[in-house]
């Protein structure tokens, strides 16, 4: 620690220490990490960052330096929305989503959950797909504020919802059920590797 509180960290040893996991989640995400040069015209655009802790940019540089602790650790990650603005103000059309994802990835995998709700998010959102072959908004709410603790979060809506059939109670099924749940077995496969 230096004497204004903040700690130091050794680049040499950090870059070393953690170039193969850098170099792994640059190759799963098919992001190359040296093509961003900090201009920050990502976060400038990022209708997220208001609500992150790190911004984009600054994860590209974590993991630029080595720096993968402080990447995994950020609740950023679980926060961007994938709607790729980031990517499309790049100059240089470095993929930030995809390596936001995979850092998410990258953390789950570790056990390391910064944001809880957003990884039940991600779960609940997926398992109507498997059951049904397509999203269920109903269920996956119900799902949601169950597993997160918050019974009657966005209740208030229900009703004017279901008068103006903004919500269908009945899910309906694909034919291809089987098809959509070996796409997702594959996915999960592919992202645990």
């Amino acid at each position: 620690m230096s004497e204004t509180g903040t700690s130091v960290v050794n680049l040499s040893v950090t870059m070393a220490k953690n170039q193969d996991r850098v170099k792994a989640l640059e190759a799963r995400s098919g992001v190359k990490l040296h093509e961003c040069y900090q201009c920050g015209k990502c976060t400038a655009g990022c209708p997220m960052a208001e609500s992150m802790d790190t911004m984009p940019r600054q994860i590209i540089r974590f993991l630029q330096l080595g720096m993968l602790d402080e990447a995994l650790a950020s609740k950023s990650p679980w926060v961007c929305a994938t709607c790729h603005t980031c990517t499309a103000r790049c100059p240089h059309e470095v993929k930030i989503c995809d390596i936001m994802e995979a850092v998410r990835q990258e953390a789950d995998r570790a056990g390391i959950h910064p944001v809880r709700r957003a990884r039940l998010f991600t779960k609940d959102f997926l398992t109507p797909l498997r059951l049904f072959g397509r999203s269920h908004e109903l269920s996956m709410t119900i799902l949601y504020n169950v597993t997160s603790g918050r019974l009657t979060q966005n209740f208030t809506y229900l009703p004017a919802m279901l008068k103006g059939s903004k919500l269908k109670i009945i899910p309906e099924r694909i034919k291809e059920r089987g098809a959509v749940k070996k796409i997702m077995e594959n996915c999960e496969r592919e992202t645990r590797s």
